[in-house]
Parts: C-alpha cells; sequence; structure tokens
C-alpha cells in the first residue's frame, strides 16, 4: 500500500469511527508547523466551493486567513480552489512551499465539529467521490455533516453556524499559533 492510499484509509478509518481533535487540538498542530516551516514558506490550500454551505469551510477559512495578514492563501470566496480549477489552482503553490490543505469533510455523528489532522496530504471531495489528487504536506479534514446516502446533499444542508465555527476555529489557532493579531 502507497503512502498516499495509506493516509487515504486512515483518515477515513478516523472519521468512521468518530475520532479526531476538537478545536483545542489545532492551535497546537499550527504551532509544530510553525517550528519546521517559516510563515514566508507556508501556502494555505483552502478547498471548496461558496457555493454549499458545507463545502464552503475551505474558501471561507481562506478568506479570512488572507484578512488576518497570512501572506500564502490559495482559496478563498473570491477566488475558490474547487473541483472545476484544482489543478490549475495547485500549480499556483510557490515552488519550495510546504502546504497546509484544508477541506470540509462528512463523518459519522460522533465526528462532527471535529477535525482530522495529519502531516501528509488529504484528497479534497472524497466524501462525494469527486476523484481529485491528493494535496498538502500538512492536512486538516474538518467533519462539518454527517455521511449519508447522498452526499452532495449532506453538504448542502450543513448548517452554516457550525460551518462558521469551525471557520473561526481553524482561523483563530492559525493567528495563535503564527502570532498574528486577530
Amino acid at each position: 500500500m502507497g503512502s498516499k492510499s495509506g493516509r487515504r484509509r486512515i483518515v477515513a478509518e478516523a472519521v468512521d469511527r468518530g475520532k479526531g481533535v476538537d478545536a483545542a487540538g489545532l492551535t497546537p498542530f499550527f504551532r509544530d508547523i510553525r517550528r519546521r516551516h517559516p510563515l514566508e514558506s507556508l501556502t494555505f490550500l483552502c478547498i471548496g466551493t461558496d457555493c454549499s454551505s458545507g463545502d464552503a469551510l475551505g474558501p471561507l477559512v481562506g478568506t479570512r486567513l488572507l484578512y488576518l495578514g497570512f501572506p500564502h492563501v490559495i482559496g478563498t470566496l473570491a477566488h475558490p480552489c474547487d473541483s472545476s480549477n484544482f489543478a490549475e489552482r495547485v500549480r499556483q503553490i510557490p515552488e519550495g512551499h510546504a502546504v497546509i490543505a484544508i477541506d470540509a469533510c462528512l463523518g459519522t455523528p460522533s465526528s462532527v465539529g471535529r477535525y482530522i489532522l495529519g502531516a501528509g496530504p488529504l484528497t479534497p471531495a472524497e466524501s462525494v467521490g469527486g476523484g481529485l489528487a491528493a494535496a498538502g504536506d500538512y492536512s486538516i479534514a474538518a467533519v462539518v455533516n454527517v455521511r449519508g446516502l447522498r452526499p452532495y446533499s449532506s453538504l448542502q444542508m450543513t448548517s452554516l453556524h457550525r460551518v462558521m465555527n469551525m471557520v473561526d476555529e481553524i482561523a483563530g489557532a492559525a493567528a495563535d499559533a503564527f502570532g498574528m493579531p486577530v
């Protein structure tokens, strides 16, 4: 089993078992990345679309990170990184940058509101069968809703309030870890 398929399996199993961390785990995750990489050599790849409340998590986080002053962010409300332009947007990552990929995902009832964090890539749109390439040196999969028989419907019907709380948690933790004013 290759490392990419192994990582996908680990994330899927973590989501299925309701594992992951709550918001308190985000700041230490970002602090560890900060110890390894200067901010100038990091790109946040915030994946998703503004056309779905659940899938808007990525572009909302990207917009908030830009507002906070993070220098390298791909995927915002104005310029999302979604299935229609994913490969093109990934090519915009500056050479030599470490990438923190952030995306929404679906899981079990006990995993909703939690985060699957890792050193390694995530596979965007995996819960809806998107077939996009894995991306990121570090990953945050935010479990925004329960995986059901119709994953697109689950994302469409996701509470915007929950998504906005998770956006605040991710952006706030990143700002705290990198010493950015909130």
